[in-house]
């Protein structure tokens, strides 16, 4: 049987409302790491900045387990290869 448009309209908005959750969370989350690394504290543009992110996303997404070897590596506090600018 298949459900009436307002029943799937209802259901997209519960998901949807779900997902603004999720990622409130993972937001908050990766703000507090990342201040915790000491970013909010130097001048950066914003772009160069999300082009940092998206180099550390995808060396976690293709190496797994060797990414976490490398971050591990790296002293705490110690730049990990984002230069700062300013």
């Amino acid at each position: 049987m298949k459900k009436p448009s307002r029943q799937i309209r209802d259901e997209i908005a519960r998901l949807q409302e779900q997902l603004k959750q999720a990622e409130t969370r993972e937001a908050e989350r990766i703000g507090r790491i990342a201040l915790k690394a000491g970013i909010g504290e130097i001048e950066i543009d914003e772009g160069a900045l999300l082009s940092a992110f998206e180099e550390i996303a995808g060396r976690f997404r293709k190496g797994g387990n060797q990414a976490a070897k490398a971050s591990s590596a790296v002293a705490p506090g110690a730049s990990a290869g984002v230069a700062e600018q300013g």
